[in-house]
């Protein structure tokens, strides 16, 4: 029996969520040493959240919006975390890099495709 298209819809947010959340704690613990992934959850939703707002409404400027969009999910990270703005995008990039990772991992074993709520360009 097939899912409903919501429920699917839910549960492939919830799991990308999970997934970007790993991303999240991975760059936390090697960065600041801070090893919580119930932080990590609510700071790649938060991040999400933040980056399809300003997405929205300037991700059509070509270089600017999409930039803008970044630093917005960087400085969601710099909120959330101790440390300054370098630790907070070297958070962002090694979670960007956990993400990718395993993405690549489950894509290549048919489990997932290879996108991720909570960190951006996956």
């Amino acid at each position: 029996m097939a899912l409903a298209s919501p429920v699917a819809s839910v549960i492939v947010f919830v799991v990308s969520l999970l997934i970007g959340a790993v991303g999240i704690y991975a760059g936390a613990r090697v960065i600041v040493g801070r090893a919580d992934y119930d932080h990590a959850i609510v700071t790649a939703l938060i991040g999400a959240i933040v980056w399809a707002i300003v997405g929205f409404v300037v991700g059509w400027i070509p270089l600017v919006g999409p930039l803008l969009a970044l630093i917005a999910y960087v400085a969601v990270i710099n909120w959330r975390y101790p440390g300054d703005w370098t630790a907070a995008a070297m958070i962002g990039l090694v979670a960007w890099i956990t993400v990718l990772i395993v993405l690549y991992a489950l894509a290549a074993l048919g489990v997932t495709g290879f996108d991720a709520v909570g960190v951006p360009g996956l």
